[in-house]
């Protein structure tokens, strides 16, 4: 009998940090890994937000903070929001987490009680179900496909919900597929939920500023559903803030306030010195969070390309965040030295193991046909990852 928790033992790992580990390890024996599971830019924190960070630190801003942020915090990303997404919040409607993941959660534990049933469009970044699960709450799926850019429509959108259903919860741009939500998508999808009014909808925009077909649209800007949505966002990726562990939820008063009470039972508030970096990066422009969008861009091709030409790889080209998402489904039941590969897991692994190249299985999320490429990498390893690829799926019979 073991000794943990039935909550531990029912709860997967996260395949993403699996596969770095993997790839660490490989890395540790002198292989030349390439990573591209993780969802991580691979630019450096621009200079002026750790000159920022490093100005806290010297101005002795090394207390304990309050919990849900430091109030100049909260104010510049109640500006942000205005300024950037058209949307109206009261600085103390904003708890400051760490990181958006932890934003997630949080939202999730002061939202369901056991039972109640969260629409998820698959593919899904791999933690929703898990989070889900920890707040004893029920996933729905909802399997959107590449023939509609793996985006749902409100008539699948509709036929999901039940009368337990309490939640719809999605990210746009979306990890792992890249698939961005257009206005007159979010339109359609709102009109079912104007049907619903007990539905609340948890809209994940960590990747907001990488997206490659204008402007970003948030459903909470629709006035209809506003009073129902929790907007979560962040700063590791427009920033590469990743390691500095800071993200953000703005929502109804009586949500940011239940947040706030569970975050001062956790973590309390996350760290200071983060948070006035996280001032800085808001009040200093777009000018570098542009010029990584640009970069992205021009690797999204790049990729696209040498993927393209890969027989058997079926590849769609995605409109925001940094990653493909191609279905390996063809070479399920292809062999290589006596070994079958029967899934994407598999191709996933084999991939790692004789390219030495890492990605993820779709099966973390919520697609057994297909893999997560991350192009957050330099031209030249996506180049040679590309090649490595293309080699070992030729070499499958």
């Amino acid at each position: 009998m073991s000794i943990l928790s039935n909550r531990i033992n029912n709860l997967a790992e996260s395949q993403t940090i699996k596969m770095a580990k993997l790839g660490r390890e490989l890395s540790a024996k002198g292989i030349n890994v390439i990573n591209l599971s993780f969802g991580e830019p691979d630019f450096h924190t621009p200079q002026f937000i750790k000159d920022a960070a490093a100005e806290a630190m010297a101005k002795n801003f090394t207390y304990y903070t309050p919990v849900s942020g430091y109030p100049d915090l909260r104010k510049a990303i109640a500006e942000k929001l205005k300024r950037e997404n058209n949307l109206d919040y009261n600085f103390d409607q904003i708890v400051v987490s760490t990181g958006a993941k932890q934003a997630l959660a949080n939202a999730l534990m002061v939202m369901l009680n056991p039972g109640d049933e969260v629409i998820i469009p698959t593919p899904y970044w791999v933690s929703y179900s898990e989070m889900v699960k920890l707040a004893e709450g029920e996933s729905v799926f909802i399997n959107a496909t590449a023939e509609n850019n793996f985006k749902i429509t409100a008539q699948e959108l509709e036929a999901a919900i039940t009368p337990k259903t309490k939640m719809f919860m999605f990210s746009s741009p979306c990890n792992p597929t890249g698939s961005v939500y257009s206005r007159e998508e979010l339109a359609a999808l709102v009109k079912v939920f104007e049907k619903h009014p007990n539905i609340y909808i948890l809209s994940d925009e960590i990747y907001e500023h990488i997206n490659f077909i204008g402007g970003h649209v948030s459903i909470a800007e629709f006035a209809s559903v506003k009073d129902r949505c929790i907007v979560v966002n962040g700063f590791s990726k427009a920033y590469a803030m990743t390691g500095w562990r800071i993200g953000y939820l703005a929502a109804p008063k009586e949500i940011s306030d239940a947040a706030d009470k569970l975050q001062g039972q956790i973590t309390s508030g996350t760290c200071s010195i983060t948070q006035k970096a996280g001032v800085a990066a808001l009040n200093g422009g777009l000018k570098e969070v542009h010029e990584m969008r640009d970069a992205f861009l021009k690797r999204r091709g790049i990729v696209h390309g040498l993927l393209s030409a890969i027989d058997g790889l079926k590849v769609n080209l995605p409109d925001g965040a940094f990653y493909f998402f191609p279905d390996v489904s063809s070479f399920f039941g292809k062999s290589v030295d006596g070994k079958t590969l029967n899934n994407a897991e598999d191709i996933s692994l084999y991939l790692l193991n004789t390219a030495h190249v890492s990605t993820v299985t779709g099966e973390a999320f919520g697609n057994e046909k297909c893999i997560r490429i991350s192009y957050a990498a330099s031209e030249d390893e996506l180049r040679e990852a590309c090649k490595r690829i293309a080699n070992a799926l030729n070499n499958l019979k």
